[in-house]
């Protein structure tokens, strides 16, 4: 049975004053979470890389072709609810305990929050992949992403 935990990733408050366009999109929110709604969560900025990992532990977690995500620094992420986890060797993997769905994870020694992009309010269409995992477990009938870096295992 996975330990039962509430998990809140603690944002620090930014300076006070008038932003920039650029400042401006640093400090983009989205805001996502569970299906029952229970886990919360909100990014501000962008993403750090944008991922898709088609490992059989990242297929099996997601019940589909894998997992697509999109990693922030924790300062830039909260989440608020009780969460659920399991480890898999360095990764702790975050679910909602209610509803069950996989919400984001962990990785021990980072300082980094991965969010499932399916666990947004709002599909954000501009995420822009920047590498595959795991390629020879990809489907056959699934090409890789043009432009996207391609790992036979995990990056190094």
């Amino acid at each position: 049975m996975p330990a039962t935990e509430r998990v809140v990733i603690e944002r620090t408050p930014s300076g006070a004053g008038s932003l920039t366009g650029v400042e401006a999109r640093h400090m983009r929110k989205r805001t996502g979470g569970c299906n029952c709604g229970q886990v919360r969560f909100e990014v501000s900025g962008e993403p750090v890389r944008v991922g898709f990992c088609h490992c059989l532990v990242c297929r099996k977690e997601t019940g589909s072709l894998g997992n697509f995500f999109a990693v922030w620094p924790s300062d830039q992420v909260s989440v608020t609810g009780e969460t659920g986890s399991w480890r898999q060797t360095t990764d702790n993997r975050h679910f909602c305990v209610t509803c069950g769905s996989s919400v984001f994870g962990l990785i021990d020694g980072v300082n980094e929050v991965e969010i499932r992009v399916g666990s947004f309010d709002d599909a954000p269409m501009d995420f822009t992949l920047a590498y595959e995992l795991w390629t020879p477990r990809r489907e056959r009938w699934l090409d890789p992403v043009d432009g996207a870096e391609q790992h036979v295992g995990n990056r190094t």
